[in-house]
């Protein structure tokens, strides 16, 4: 038993846009950007953001067996809630105990990672490390090709830890390499050559040597070394000027996923662990005015993480997409024309929202303690006829629950942001069915297996609020 990391999982949305669509469709503007049209990036889909990114990683971390993590931290450039807890509506979709202390963590590109530490220097809880990212980009912009979706999960504290911090050290520099002010939806970028020079290859050479010496390690012994950063072959003139070894340098997975931002760094660390043995030491750095650094010793427990899909999983289940224009309107990029099907008020009575939230959030129905039956929602009376008994329902989670469809309607007339809109009535394994919306369908059939997935439901243009709920995905 130590303390350190006791599972880390991920998730890469499906659908991955091809930089060559992106590229092509600007040319016309900005010919510069077909040198960048290269590999394919990780897109939300419509319903999807930092805070069901977070679950699905979450959920992926705890299928390795842990504690009960008992404080959350949700770390994030992009929470969609400016006041709102973001942490606190992925606790309760994880069927967290109301006295879980969450967090949001925001402001740097290196939110993932301070959060990171300092549940790995507190030691006083079982944790919950989430970086999520969903960035919105200007059209025709480097970042638009470069920025990508993603979300890594660490559970770290007392137990079966498959790593353990050797050392660390961090470094407060207000060097603005890349910023976003509040009232703008875009990141704005500094001159490359100037990051790299000043920023890279200055700053993060001697954070990382100030963990390695802490950790009493070697450069050359270092196994993995996670740098997540866009310039070529920046990550290579780090480790050089390190002395690490070449081979320890780790794919930044911007061909295959993008910059995730806050997240990427955590991403990393979550394939590393996946792709690691035991006795290997993995270094994790990220730059955001100033820089952090992690090291790290892989223990024979990284078995356990082979119960995880992970960043592997998720890119091995991946859809490719050409479809800029589809992009461009799940991000709202243009005022688009959407019918007077989308025009119905879509306000949110908080009060009811607030009483029902196990049910809407946790997917939590009933179980009757007399007969066993389960149902959704729960009620006061149970709907076995042989039992029909008053009060008699414990609360039931749907959430981790497989389910087999019994009807399904692929529905051009209501509005959609991704038409057609896919619903149907689905059958639990345990018992009871419910209406729900499918999501990331290409096709279904009476019979498909499908599981549960946390999704925006829809959003109140009017007044800026999402609504989340559960929605049966492919299995």
């Amino acid at each position: 038993m130590s303390f350190g990391i006791l599972s880390a999982g991920a998730y890469v949305p499906r659908v991955r846009l091809q930089r060559s669509a992106i590229a092509q469709a600007n040319a016309w503007f900005a010919p510069g950007l077909k040198g960048q049209g290269k590999g394919e990036k990780a897109i939300c889909n419509w319903d999807e953001d930092v805070i069901t990114m977070g679950v699905e990683a979450a959920r992926d971390a705890f299928r390795v067996e842990t504690a009960t993590p008992s404080w959350l931290s949700l770390a994030s450039t992009s929470h969609p809630f400016a006041d709102r807890q973001n942490a606190g509506v992925v606790a309760d979709a994880l069927g967290l105990a109301p006295r879980v202390q969450v967090q949001d963590t925001a402001g740097s590109m290196r939110a993932a990672t301070t959060a990171l530490l300092d549940a790995l220097q507190r030691k006083q809880h079982t944790s919950l490390v989430i970086g999520a990212e969903h960035r919105k980009t200007k059209v025709a912009s480097a970042q638009e090709l470069s920025y990508g979706d993603a979300a890594a999960a660490l559970v770290v504290g007392e137990g079966k830890a498959v790593a353990v911090l050797k050392g660390s050290a961090s470094e407060s520099v207000d060097f603005v390499h890349s910023y976003r002010m509040s009232d703008h939806q875009s990141d704005y970028g500094w001159e490359e050559r100037w990051v790299r020079e000043e920023g890279y290859l200055k700053i993060m050479p001697r954070v990382v040597q100030a963990a390695l010496t802490q950790a009493g390690v070697a450069a050359d012994a270092v196994t993995h070394f996670c740098l997540p950063c866009v310039l070529p072959k920046v990550d290579q003139a780090v480790a050089k000027k390190l002395k690490l070894r070449p081979e320890a340098v780790r794919s930044n997975l911007i061909g295959q996923v993008g910059d995730s931002g806050a997240a990427h760094a955590l991403v990393m660390l979550a394939q590393a662990l996946q792709d690691a043995q035991a006795g290997d030491l993995i270094v994790v750095a990220t730059l955001g005015q100033g820089a952090d650094a992690l090291v790290f010793e892989v223990t024979p427990e990284v078995t356990r993480l082979q119960a995880t899909a992970g960043v592997n999983g998720s890119l091995a289940r991946k859809k490719a997409s050409d479809n800029y224009m589809r992009f461009l309107a799940f991000n709202e990029q243009f005022d688009m024309e959407r019918g007077m099907r989308a025009e119905t008020d879509k306000g949110t009575p908080l009060t009811s929202a607030f009483r029902n939230h196990e049910m809407l959030q946790g997917l939590v129905g009933g179980k009757c303690r007399h007969c066993g039956t389960v149902q959704f929602p729960r009620g006061r009376y149970c709907v076995e006829p042989t039992c029909n008994s008053l009060d008699s329902q414990d609360a039931h989670s749907f959430a981790q629950s497989k389910a087999k469809v019994v009807s399904y309607t692929a529905d051009l007339l209501t509005y959609c942001p991704d038409p057609p809109a896919w619903y149907g009535m689905v059958q639990f394994e345990e018992g009871g069915r419910v209406l729900i919306d499918f999501s990331e369908v290409d096709a279904v059939e009476v019979g498909d297996t499908m599981r549960m997935a946390f999704r925006i439901k829809d959003q109140d243009p009017t007044r800026g609020y999402l609504r989340y709920f559960w929605k049966a995905v492919p299995a």
